[in-house]
């Protein structure tokens, strides 16, 4: 497994977040995942969700009947999740892994969930949707969804660099070549833990790979 003292770094801060008792973005799937799997998947699928945390999107997606896997960079996070998931009564493959170092499967899933993913720096988001697109099933969705840079003035959830935020030109972009299902851009009042909380300036996209 790759190591790099931003790694280290990353999960010693996301240690922290995560190491009170109440689960930081709450125990309930994004609103957006939810919405888009609901008229998408069917049960029996394969996904991957990307930093899942403490397993809120997972999870859930285990509960649809979906076989899921995910990680986090974060230790800590990723025993709640296996706690969210004994509780559930599902099954999850979870671990613990940085987008660098985790394992990409070639062709391999029906579903990647990329959701609030905006740690990822201009390189790293690079080689990322690279990862995502290589390791969907041709047919497969990607789900994303993210802040654009009117969250600046919220500050409701998210990075605060603008150089970490959704725009149109970015995402068309990352995802060119790919069908895109869904494109919502929009204001919403979100209720995510008390870490996403408040008037969010939202971007939601489904994209497929052809």
């Amino acid at each position: 497994m790759k190591k790099t003292h931003f790694a280290d770094d990353a999960a010693q801060f996301w240690d922290k977040r995560f190491s009170k008792d109440e689960y930081l973005f709450g125990k309930d799937p994004n609103a957006y995942l939810k919405d888009q799997v609901t008229s998408r998947m069917k049960p029996g699928g394969s996904a991957l969700c990307i930093a899942d945390g403490e397993g809120r999107n997972s999870v859930w997606l285990a509960q649809q009947g979906m076989i899921v896997e995910a990680f986090d960079i974060s230790p800590v996070a990723v025993e709640k999740a296996r706690q969210l998931a004994k509780h559930q009564l599902v099954s999850v493959a979870l671990n613990v892994a940085s987008t660098d170092s985790w394992t990409w499967k070639l062709n391999h899933y029906d579903l990647i969930a990329a959701i609030f993913i905006q740690f990822a720096t201009p390189n790293m988001r690079v080689d990322l949707f690279a990862h995502i697109r290589q390791s969907l099933k041709p047919g497969g969705y990607l789900i994303l969804q993210g802040y654009t840079p009117k969250q600046l003035e919220y500050k409701t959830g998210g990075p605060p660099s603008i150089d970490h935020l959704y725009t149109t030109e970015l995402i068309q972009d990352l995802l060119r070549g790919m069908e895109i299902c869904d494109w919502q851009e929009y204001e919403a009042e979100i209720h995510e833990g008390e870490g996403h909380r408040g008037m969010s300036a939202l971007m939601g996209v489904v994209a497929r790979k052809l």
